[in-house]
């Protein structure tokens, strides 16, 4: 079974389509320790916030949809050895692109709103809307700024400085 290819309506009004976007594991999964998944679904089934959906049969965030919450619930659920702990954050941190409206000169601070933990500030800028910042220790990663982004302007970053879900 193949992966699907995905059109949100903002970019299917806009002519684009989706590139293959770097796989995000749910909280305390690895690459690794996803081959022990079995492809079952719980996990998909108890997330809250639906942010869990499965591609090639085994579990991805879509943080298009919503943000991870870090409740565990998909870790209590899952009969395999795929879950290590509880993390609180993931190996990645947002990004905030060049496609930014405030960047662009229109007043928007959607990521900031959406934000639970606080890691989106916007500083003063004279003669423009308020520019975005990131404080990069307090970012988790959860992803509840990229889906209320209206430009596709926030990604995620891992560790290796691959962008992804720009």
């Amino acid at each position: 079974m193949g992966e699907s290819v995905s059109l949100s309506r903002r970019r299917f009004l806009r002519g684009g389509r989706e590139g293959r976007a770097q796989r995000v594991c749910p909280p305390g999964v690895t690459h690794a320790s996803l081959e022990a998944c079995t492809g079952c679904g719980r996990c998909v089934d108890a997330c809250p916030t639906h942010v869990i959906r499965m591609v090639a049969d085994r579990p991805a965030l879509d943080f298009r949809i919503a943000e991870c919450v870090f409740c565990g619930r998909c870790a209590e659920l899952c009969p395999e050895p795929v879950f290590a702990g509880r993390p609180q954050r993931f190996p990645h941190i947002v990004t905030i692109g060049e496609r930014c409206l405030a960047k662009n000169r229109t007043d928007c601070q959607a990521c900031r709103d959406a934000c639970p933990v606080g890691a989106i500030r916007f500083l003063p800028r004279s003669g423009g809307p308020f520019l975005p910042e990131l404080d990069e220790h307090a970012c988790t990663g959860c992803g509840a700024c990229i889906a209320v982004c209206p430009v596709d302007a926030v990604g995620i970053q891992g560790v290796e400085g691959e962008v992804s879900h720009v």
